[in-house]
This record gives structure tokens, C-alpha cells and sequence, in this order.
């Protein structure tokens, strides 16, 4: 066990972020090359070891955190790189992108600083790569089963991870010409360096896993969704919640104003070595960008790192609170005022928060050569968000970057149709609670991650593709062993008392 004391005696130290001006001279991560280990170690002590660890609800994969730290609090490497392998197929990546609920939902957080559980995670993960621990897991023997998983992010890689270690032949098909997914074209580098899953689907390859890139399925460049259905015995639908949201004011045809993943995507192409620059560069203009969520953070970073020459991002949300409302109670993840890497960077920069709060897009403005010149905004009021009378500001820009979120799978392309698939209330692909698709025009169809939750966190599309492969391996064998951490239709824990599993 970890130090009984340790909460008192050691206070939270979070691992630091390299100087403002060294990383955005490169596209490295924001804590590369440092020494973690020791810091880790001390901070793993903190963990109380608690007789109910509320940190395993806030964690939809269950991850055993007190078991992990306490093999971390006393170095012992391999342990602790095992117990975090039993719930978790990629925990270098939930170590880096994951806003971490786990923390939120940690006892000592009731009145005290929680434990730097994503610090400990990510360096479990990279010790044990360091020393050789991730070693493919190749099945034992094949069930003769075949199982194509439809998209290449994190659910449909965990499944298909999964899937293949339980001894089918599984086939992931992406329509990109690199797999990944979100992971892969939306992630910035200094997030996560693709080093870390290239490792990974090399792994995957080394297990029996086929990857087929360039395949659309169900689209023009790929075989027909129904066509794949008939080839194999189980089909997983894991193609993210890509269906982009749209700001229609006037002037939103002018050049110079794009969504946010495709100026992410062509970001990261640049470091796949695809373009000497980028098609959409940010350097030497004016930005703002429209949207306060995690995807705009990303693109505020890139934009920084490009040579912008300003950058804003407009939150139509009011300011969030300091500390936790009474609405928001230990332990549900609160909505509180958060400095994300990339804001930190541009307050290093700028000297100040790169956010504008409560406020809306009125309408673009261009020049003679019909590029957008000038963004009109509005604040507006915190419930309904109607714009407030007297508050118009003119922004002067050069790029607009649209990162309003995604309302579910995209509508283009024939898969839905082709698999007779029914969409939900929500626009997502309509599933039971064990994941198997509504609508379906034949059984052995299932839906995981993005595609039927809606968009979400990495955590939860990973434990959505652990418990989908298991309900796979189910209906493919009659029983599975594979652990499915979460039902298709949980949500995350509310102050209504309802916790994620519907109780």
C-alpha cells in the first residue's frame, strides 16, 4: 500500500510543462525529455488507499488507480504497468488526452488537492515502454470467427485489440491513408507524438490485427457496406461522430474561414512529412477562432506554433466558476475554469487568457476579393444566449477557425443506408445496451464509441470498444471472458444522483 500519511505529509506537485517560448518554438510535447519518475513516485504516495475509491466511477474504464500507485509509490515498474494494462489498451494516450474525471471523483478532492493520477498514469505507461514491457499478446488459438471493425479511433482500435487477442480474425478498415482516426489527424503533436501510437498499431500488427487504409466503406472508395457485412461474421461501426456543426450568419461562404479539423488535419500532415507547409497555415494573420471546447484549445496551440499573429477564441458559454457550484458536487466531474496547455502558451505570449466569454458570431465580413476581413460579435445573456443590445465588437481576422463540435456520424456516404441502420434522438446511430445496432438488415452488427454515444471523451470510447468487442465475442461464441466496463446506453455521473450505471 502507499504511505497511510502521504496525503498529509506530501502536497500535489502535477508534473511542469517545459517554458512557454521553448515549446512553441517546436511541435514536441509540452513535457518531453523531462525526468518524471521521482516526482511521480512521491506523488503516487498521496493515494489514501481508500476503502471505496470513487476515482474507479469517475473513470468509465474502472482503471485500478490505487493499485497502480502503490506499485508506483514503490518503483516496482512492471506491476504497476500490468494493473494498468487490465483495464486500459492504450494508456500513453489516456495519459496525455484524457481531461482526467478520475481526479475529480478522488476523495481527497472533497477538501484537498486530488492525486496527480494522469501525471502517474502517463509515466507508468512510457517507464514501461522504456524497459520493454509492451510485448504483443498473439491468441493462443483462432476461433475460425472473422470480424471487421469500420474505423480506425480509439474505440475501433480497443476493439479491435481485443477482439483479436480473444482469437478472431479481425480486420479494421479506415478510409484515411494512415490509421488513427481522431487520433491520428486531429491530435496535435504537442499533445501527442504519433510515435506513441505507431507503436501501438505496430503491436496490434505483431498480434494477427490487418489494417486496410484507404477503404471508405460503404463509400466511393471502398467496398459496399453490405458487401463487408456478408464477408464477415461480425461487423463493428466505429467511425467516430465526424458530422461537423455549421455557424450559418452571413459571410460564412468568405475565403479564409474553415472548420477546425480540416486546418488540424493539414497541421498534422505537415508532420507526417505530406506537405513542406501547410495548405491552411495561421502564420502572420490575425485568428479567432469560434468555439471553447477542447478542439479549439488544439487549434489555438497550432495556430501559436504557426506564427499567428494574434489569436482569440470566442466561448459562447458564460465564464466558468473558480471551484465546484452546488450543482456540481464531489465527485461529478465539475464545469470550472480550466487553463489548458494551449491557454497557457498564449498568456505567456500575450499576457492574457486568448478567451472571450458569453459572446456569439453575428456575422463575417470581407474584402473586395471576398476574403473574411472582420468577425461582428456579440455578447450575449448566460441562459438562452440572445445577443445583448449595445455590446457589438468588430474583430479584425484573417482566419476563422469553426470549432463548434459534432452533432454524430456523418450523414454522407452510403454505410447507414447500406446497413439499414436507424438513427437515435440524438442523431447517433441507434444501438440496445448491448451494443447491437437498431435497424439493422442483418444480426451481428454492432455500434461503438462516437458513432452511437454522440461525441465524447477518449476514455469512454475506449471502454465503449472493450465492452463492444465483448458483446462481439458473445454473439460470435456464446459466452466471452472479455471484460466490458461500461453498457452502450451509461452516461457519466450527474448530481441527480444517477450514476453512470443508471442506478
Amino acid at each position: 500500500m502507499t504511505d497511510p500519511f502521504g496525503f498529509l505529509r506530501i502536497p500535489r506537485e502535477a508534473v511542469p510543462a517545459r517554458p512557454v517560448e521553448e515549446r512553441l518554438g517546436d511541435w514536441r510535447e509540452v513535457h518531453a525529455g523531462q525526468s518524471l519518475l521521482p516526482l511521480v513516485s512521491r506523488q503516487a504516495d498521496r493515494c489514501m488507499d481508500c476503502g471505496i475509491p470513487f476515482c474507479h466511477t469517475g473513470c468509465p474504464l474502472g482503471n485500478l488507480i490505487p493499485e497502480w500507485n502503490a506499485y508506483a509509490a514503490h518503483g516496482d515498474w512492471s506491476a504497476a504497468y500490468e494493473r494498468l494494462h487490465a483495464t486500459n489498451n492504450f494508456p500513453e494516450v489516456t495519459g496525455r488526452l484524457c481531461p482526467a474525471p478520475c481526479e475529480d471523483a478522488c476523495v481527497l478532492a472533497i477538501n484537498a488537492d486530488p492525486v496527480t493520477i494522469k501525471n502517474v498514469e502517463q509515466a507508468i505507461a512510457d517507464e514501461g515502454l522504456r524497459r520493454g514491457y509492451m510485448a504483443p499478446r498473439p491468441p493462443e488459438r483462432h476461433s475460425g470467427k472473422t470480424v471487421a471493425v469500420i474505423g480506425s479511433g480509439p474505440a475501433g482500435l480497443a476493439a479491435a485489440q481485443q477482439l483479436t487477442r480473444a482469437g478472431h480474425r479481425v480486420t479494421v478498415h479506415e478510409r484515411a491513408d494512415r490509421i488513427g482516426g481522431l487520433l491520428r489527424y486531429g491530435i496535435p503533436e504537442f499533445k501527442m507524438e504519433k510515435v506513441h501510437l505507431n507503436r501501438r498499431i505496430e503491436q496490434m500488427r505483431a498480434e494477427g490485427t490487418v489494417f486496410a487504409t484507404g477503404t471508405d466503406v460503404g463509400g466511393a472508395t471502398g467496398a459496399g457496406a453490405d458487401e463487408v457485412r456478408s464477408g464477415y461474421d461480425a461487423v463493428v461501426v466505429a467511425i467516430g461522430a465526424g458530422e461537423r456543426r455549421e455557424l450559418p450568419v452571413p459571410g460564412r461562404s468568405l475565403s479564409g474561414i474553415h472548420q477546425a479539423m480540416d486546418y488540424l488535419t493539414c497541421a498534422n500532415r505537415v508532420r507526417e512529412g505530406d506537405y513542406p507547409v501547410s495548405p491552411l497555415t495561421a502564420e502572420g494573420r490575425p485568428v479567432v477562432i469560434v468555439g471553447g471546447g477542447d478542439t479549439g484549445s488544439d487549434c489555438l496551440g497550432t495556430a501559436l506554433r504557426q506564427g499567428a499573429t494574434s489569436v482569440l477564441q470566442l466561448d459562447i458559454n458564460p465564464e466558468p466558476d473558480a471551484g465546484r457550484t452546488d450543482d456540481e458536487p464531489w465527485p461529478v466531474y465539475p464545469r470550472t475554469y480550466r487553463i489548458s496547455h494551449a491557454h497557457e502558451e498564449a498568456r505567456g505570449r500575450a499576457g492574457r487568457d486568448p478567451r472571450l466569454f458569453a459572446c456569439a458570431t453575428l456575422r463575417f465580413e470581407g474584402d473586395a476579393a471576398g476574403r473574411v476581413r472582420a468577425l461582428h460579435l456579440t455578447a450575449v445573456e448566460p441562459v438562452g444566449r440572445s445577443p445583448l443590445a449595445g455590446t457589438e465588437q468588430v474583430i479584425p481576422v484573417g482566419l476563422v477557425l469553426l470549432a463548434l463540435g459534432f452533432s454524430g456520424p456523418e450523414r454522407a456516404g452510403g454505410l447507414r443506408e447500406q446497413l439499414g441502420l436507424d438513427l437515435d434522438e440524438r442523431g447517433n446511430f441507434a444501438r440496445d445496451a448491448g451494443f447491437a445496432a437498431n435497424g439493422g438488415r442483418a444480426p451481428g452488427v454492432f455500434v461503438a464509441g462516437d458513432a452511437g454515444r454522440g461525441q465524447s471523451l477518449v476514455v469512454w470510447a475506449i471502454a465503449e470498444g472493450r465492452a463492444a468487442a465483448a458483446a462481439v465475442d458473445r454473439y460470435l461464441t456464446g459466452s466471452t471472458c472479455l471484460p466490458a466496463p461500461v453498457a452502450a446506453h451509461d452516461r457519466p455521473m450527474t448530481a441527480l444522483g444517477r450514476m453512470r450505471y443508471g442506478l
